[in-house]
């Protein structure tokens, strides 16, 4: 975080209004956040299950595959792990796709009021990410 020069500060009242807008803002923000990391979380899960599609194009067809169901380890045919596989990777996808609309929805949003709030309040607010 910087200081902000005596010649950078700009003398504006905040009004009621304002504030709501600048919580507005930092709920957004926090919103945001969250959804980011779990937007990464979800990303990275998807990007093991690819690297496991893979590998599991390796392995002989005859073979059990031991597959994670809840707590427990299950054999179960190539064939079949194959498919869960595949309808966890749509399913992450289309997780994916929702995250990323909400975060899109919320920097919209964000956008509209950091124009309204460095149109009041120039350099005396800082509204971005470090």
């Amino acid at each position: 975080m910087r200081m902000l020069n005596q010649d950078d500060e700009v003398d504006a009242e905040v009004t009621w209004e304002d504030q709501q807008q600048i919580n507005s803002f930092s709920k957004l923000n926090a919103k945001y956040s969250d959804l980011e990391e779990a937007y990464n979380a979800k990303k990275q899960e998807k990007e093991a299950l690819d690297d496991l599609s893979s590998e599991l194009e390796l392995v002989d067809e005859d073979e059990l595959i031991k597959y994670k169901i809840g707590e427990a380890f299950m054999s179960i045919p190539l064939e079949q792990a194959q498919l869960r596989i595949e309808q966890e990777q749509s399913f992450i996808s289309e997780e994916l796709g929702k995250f990323k609309e909400e975060m899109d929805s919320l920097n919209e949003q964000m956008g509209k009021l950091k124009g309204i709030l460095y149109g009041k309040f120039g350099k005396a607010i800082n509204l971005e990410k470090d």
